[in-house]
């Protein structure tokens, strides 16, 4: 049995077992991620959709992403790899073979990796040995994240990062630990420590009853803006609108006026406010 550092879960796995994000895995009596180089999705994307509006506009980034999770979003899009083990749909790539991807694929656009579509932070080997070649290359990395991972995890790959986008689910304690099964503060320390030294847009969706409310969105624009010393009203957000997904399909859309109302307040405190999936 060994323990896990990467987030907050500390998870004590057994010796062949999986941690609770259902990636990382006891071997040899360490832990290390079991998902190294087993890819669930590749595309080149543009980078809007990642979503970086600020970074690179009009360009394409290769998206790779693997399997597993360490939230538990009741509205995961992506509920199909992140709360997925290994299995079929999955292919190898070396770091190697993925950097010479991207390179390959310069005369289409694009600048770089993306690691996406599940959390990358639970195989976060992968992401910095694939990062430090792709920046070797003269190319760019970003990382999509949900920021629930231990400074240290961050500072390893933090070097070879140029982007990031962190989703930032609800500005409510009981909503991440009742809901997501996660931990806000960790959430808000990896974003404070990103945006030191990283370009860092953030991303929160809108789910009616969760986190739809005018103060709830004053408290983050807040907090967003007090990030760099007071210096955080120029970071971009996004505001995105949920559709029914996973264990929400109960649910409606958020309703579009709300999210441009959202927009609009947010505005008034940051400088870059988009909107999403509307």
């Amino acid at each position: 049995m060994a323990v896990c550092k990467v987030c907050f879960r500390h998870c004590d796995i057994k010796e062949g077992a999986t941690g609770i994000c259902g990636a990382r895995v006891c071997t040899d009596g360490k832990v290390i991620s079991g998902n190294y180089g087993k890819i669930t999705g590749l595309a080149l994307d543009p980078i809007e959709k990642k979503p970086l509006n600020r970074f690179f506009p009009g360009s394409k980034i290769l998206s790779v992403g693997s399997y597993g999770c360490n939230l538990f979003c009741p509205f995961c899009q992506n509920h199909d790899i992140s709360r997925s083990e290994v299995g079929d749909f999955c292919k190898e790539i070396t770091p190697e073979e993925l950097a010479e991807t991207a390179m390959s694929l310069t005369g289409r656009g694009n600048i770089g990796v993306a690691y996406t579509y599940n959390e990358p932070l639970v195989g976060y080997e992968f992401v910095r040995d694939t990062a430090k070649l792709v920046k070797e290359n003269g190319m760019k990395n970003v990382l999509v994240t949900n920021g629930t991972a231990e400074i240290s995890v961050l500072e390893e790959i933090l070097p070879f990062i140029d982007a990031m986008n962190i989703d930032i689910k609800s500005m409510s304690e009981s909503t991440y630990s009742g809901i997501l099964k996660g931990d806000l503060q960790m959430t808000w320390s990896f974003i404070e420590r990103a945006v030191r030294d990283c370009h860092v847009e953030l991303t929160m969706l809108i789910v009616p009853g969760m986190n739809d409310t005018d103060g709830e969105m004053r408290e983050l624009v807040s907090r967003i803006a007090g990030l760099r010393d007071g210096q955080g009203k120029d970071i971009p957000l996004h505001i995105s609108r949920f559709f029914p997904r996973y264990m929400m399909r109960d649910k409606e859309p958020t309703e579009v006026r709300k999210i441009y109302h959202l927009a609009e307040l947010a505005g008034e405190t940051l400088t870059h406010v988009y909107t999403g999936n509307c």
